[in-house]
This record gives C-alpha cells, sequence and structure tokens, in this order.
C-alpha cells in the first residue's frame, strides 16, 4: 500500500470512530493519534494527514450539503458511516486540495479504493455516482486529461434508464410596474429555477404547484409550458438513473419568499426576487439557461 493511500485509510479509520461513537470533534484527534501509532507508527507523511483531517473537520458541514444534494434521496443520516466518510475524504480533495498534488481523477480514484477496501458491495458505485456529480457541478477541471465518461452504466443504455419525472418553473410576479423573478441558489454557487419529484399520478402541473408552494413559500399559477430536460444522476439502490423536468411559466403574487428546509431539497441556500433586467448577468447552469431566456423573451414581450 503507497504512503499516500495508507494515509487515506488512517484518516478513514479516525473518521469512523469518531462518526460511530458519537463523539465531539476535539475527541477525534486521541482516536487519530492511536490510529496513526497502530497502522503507521514511522510515517513521513504526517503533514498530509494533519492537514486533511483538519479540513474535513472545518468544511464538514458544507461537505455534507454538498453530499445530499449530489444524492438528494439520501439524507447525510441514511448513508452508512464508512460510506459518507469516505465521501468526504473524496469531496474535501476534490474540492480544496492543490491540483497539481492531488489532480480530481486522483481525489475520485482513491476514495473509490477506499470503498471497494472499506466499504460494502455497492459502494464504490454510490462513491463514484456522487463525487462524480460533484465533479460535473465543478464545470470538470482537467476533464481533457481524462477519457470521456461512457454513456452506460453497467450494461443499461443510457435511454434504457429508470426515470424519475420532476417539474420546475420560472416563476415572475408583477410589482410597482416591474416583473421580477422568483430564483433559489444552490450551494455550487448558481442562481436555478425551483422544481420537485412528482407523487405518484400527479400530474405535472398539481406537482408542481405543490413543490413551488413547499420550497417559495407562495402560491404559483402555471400560465403555460416552457421546455424541459433530462440529466443522469446515481441512486445507490437503483443505481443510474434519469431525471427528466419539465419546466412551465408560473405567475405568483410578489410576495416575501421563504426557503423552506427539507432533506430532499439538497443544497439550496437561499433564495430572492430579481428584477428581470437582471437576470442573465446571474451565473445559471448551462441546461437552465435556455429555459431562462425563453422565459424573459414572453415576459419582456408581454409588458
Amino acid at each position: 500500500m503507497s504512503n499516500r493511500h495508507l494515509s487515506r485509510s488512517i484518516i478513514l479509520q479516525t473518521l469512523f470512530e469518531w462518526d460511530f461513537e458519537g463523539t465531539k470533534t476535539q475527541e477525534i484527534f486521541p482516536i487519530f493519534e492511536r490510529t496513526i501509532a497502530e497502522f503507521a507508527p514511522s510515517t513521513n507523511d504526517r503533514p498530509f494527514m494533519d492537514r486533511l483531517l483538519r479540513q474535513i473537520l472545518e468544511k464538514k458541514r458544507d461537505l455534507d450539503i454538498l453530499i445530499e444534494k449530489a444524492a438528494p434521496d439520501w439524507p447525510i443520516n441514511k448513508i452508512s458511516v464508512i460510506d459518507r466518510n469516505i465521501l468526504r475524504i473524496g469531496l474535501a480533495e476534490l474540492l480544496f486540495a492543490d491540483r497539481k498534488e492531488v489532480p480530481p481523477k486522483v481525489a475520485i480514484n482513491e476514495a473509490i479504493e477506499l470503498a471497494k477496501t472499506f466499504g460494502g458491495e455497492t459502494s464504490g458505485r454510490f462513491i463514484n455516482g456522487v463525487l462524480g456529480a460533484v465533479y460535473k457541478e465543478m464545470g470538470e477541471p482537467g476533464k481533457f486529461d481524462v477519457p470521456k465518461p461512457k454513456k452506460k452504466y453497467g450494461n443499461v443504455p443510457i435511454d434504457k434508464l429508470p426515470v424519475e419525472r420532476l417539474a420546475g418553473a420560472v416563476v415572475y410576479a408583477r410589482h410597482e410596474g416591474n416583473i421580477y423573478m422568483a430564483l433559489v441558489h444552490d450551494v455550487f454557487g448558481h442562481w436555478t429555477l425551483t422544481k420537485g419529484k412528482l407523487e405518484g399520478q400527479e400530474s405535472e402541473e398539481e406537482g408542481l404547484s405543490r413543490e413551488a408552494q413547499e420550497e417559495l413559500g407562495i402560491p404559483i399559477k402555471i400560465i403555460e409550458r416552457l421546455g424541459e430536460n433530462s440529466y443522469s444522476t446515481y441512486h445507490p439502490e437503483k443505481g443510474k438513473i434519469l431525471k427528466h423536468v419539465s419546466y412551465f411559466l408560473a405567475e405568483a403574487p410578489y410576495q416575501e419568499l421563504t426557503l423552506e428546509k427539507k432533506e430532499e431539497q439538497g443544497g439550496l441556500d437561499d433564495v430572492r426576487w430579481f428584477k428581470l433586467v437582471d437576470i442573465l448577468d446571474l451565473n445559471f447552469y448551462d441546461d437552465i439557461l435556455p429555459i431562462v431566456t425563453k422565459a424573459i423573451t414572453k415576459l419582456a414581450e408581454s409588458k
């Protein structure tokens, strides 16, 4: 086992014992010292381990939010102790490490190797799916240095994946001669549209009205369909799934917005009204921008 891989294994074992026992943050360091003494008493990689462990502890809340964002069906406390701490290690290196020392591909591959060694039967795929989703949201730094991801998961072509239906909306309001748009902000630094999963046999309009009321705290009136998009994600039990989102234009009263905190919401951290003229200066995801632009065009024409 290489020194660096051994170092990550020691961090994982330390985090596992600390997390499993539910001890206070300061109590992790005696566990850390004992683990080093048992498994790597002559290590010369102590600075790396110290830095990584402290980084994880300092950024734990943010890391956990990102994990839930990338695996929205799995609240952090429902992920196994081993898997969630492997994810904390992998994300800390993916987000905060010097990329010359730990390239994104290495951070992801090392986390997968930890999962294969210490995790369960599906841990490797789960870790790969979550870290891969975060890597994509980061803009895939260094993507030209690695092979392009395959279009299949196992032997299932992407067009044969199970589909989860969602509905979203460009929500707008008129107030004192101006048009405003309600947007939610995520922990990756993007402004995006309210959306949610449809339940049972709900129609898109029924599910959207319910989800918007829950997420924004205001009622909406659906005006027309704007378009749709699809993206793949990973579910620990179902494997890779395809999420299909239908987007609508919807009107709402100009009232105070309230971002509801809920488990499946993932990493949303803000909600605001923006004047129509300011919208295109914001940071949007590439697949959302055409929907927003189409809505702005329609609203501008309706003035």
